[in-house]
């Protein structure tokens, strides 16, 4: 029996719905995607690589701002004072 997964915030690249993709290993080792809206289904490449420029993702700020808004903290055990 083949497992099949859901890869989060996939887009099926035939009817563009989302959370829509689940891939899975077939008998050969290799790997498929398929969609669950369309019935979209290819073999994924065997030698993957990022293209083009990667998105700005939502943590993505200068290291000045977060230093600025971080504060120190000290943890202090009361079970050995008398």
């Amino acid at each position: 029996m083949k497992n099949k997964r859901f890869i989060a915030g996939a887009v099926c690249p035939a009817c563009g719905t989302m959370d829509s993709i689940r891939i899975f290993r077939s008998e050969t080792q290799r790997d498929y995607r398929e969609c669950v809206d369309c019935g979209f289904t290819d073999a994924m490449e065997d030698d993957l690589r990022l293209e083009g420029d990667l998105p700005e993702a939502r943590i993505a700020r200068e290291e000045s701002v977060l230093e600025k808004n971080t504060d120190v903290i000290r943890f202090v055990d009361i079970t050995d004072q008398h």
